[in-house]
């Protein structure tokens, strides 16, 4: 799909109100910037979802002790070599992993003092919600560095 094949869809889209002015313009920022969609089987498209599957299978660790832990680490170790874009997805998750195991130690020593309740209510939303946000955007090809996160693997 070229530039112009994807800016018409664009605008077809705008024409029947399935998106908003403003949607069109943001949409059409990002292909004019590069940012065309995979094409299936593609090596980016394969780099995106496994990307994606990446961050996401940190939320595992709600249902398996550990596996919140384990799955990222196969999933990156285990794929980095075929996709070497997906090397890089799997350390920014690795240190969010780490920090919040860190955090995590943290808080529950100062639950002793009663601030650690709301610091590890703070930590769970985090744990959701941070790997859902590198998830969407591993999804749309970019790397999100999650925030307060420590940088162990470079």
């Amino acid at each position: 799909m070229t530039i112009a094949d994807e800016i018409e869809r664009l605008y077809q889209l705008k024409a029947s109100g399935a998106i908003t002015e403003e949607e069109f313009a943001q949409a059409k920022q990002r292909v004019l910037a590069g940012a065309l969609p995979a094409a299936p089987g593609s090596v980016e498209a394969s780099t995106r979802e496994w990307a994606t599957f990446l961050h996401l299978s940190q939320l595992l660790g709600f249902v398996l002790p550990l596996a919140g832990l384990v799955a990222p680490l196969l999933i990156w170790q285990l794929k980095k070599d075929e996709l070497p874009a997906l090397d890089a997805h799997g350390k920014v998750v690795m240190n969010w992993v780490l920090s919040e195991l860190i955090y995590l130690i943290g808080a529950a020593l100062l639950v002793l003092v009663v601030v650690g309740v709301p610091l590890l209510l703070a930590l769970l939303v985090l744990a959701v919600v941070f790997p859902i946000i590198g998830g969407v955007k591993a999804n749309a090809g970019e790397l999100w560095r999650y925030p307060l996160s420590i940088d162990f693997l470079k």
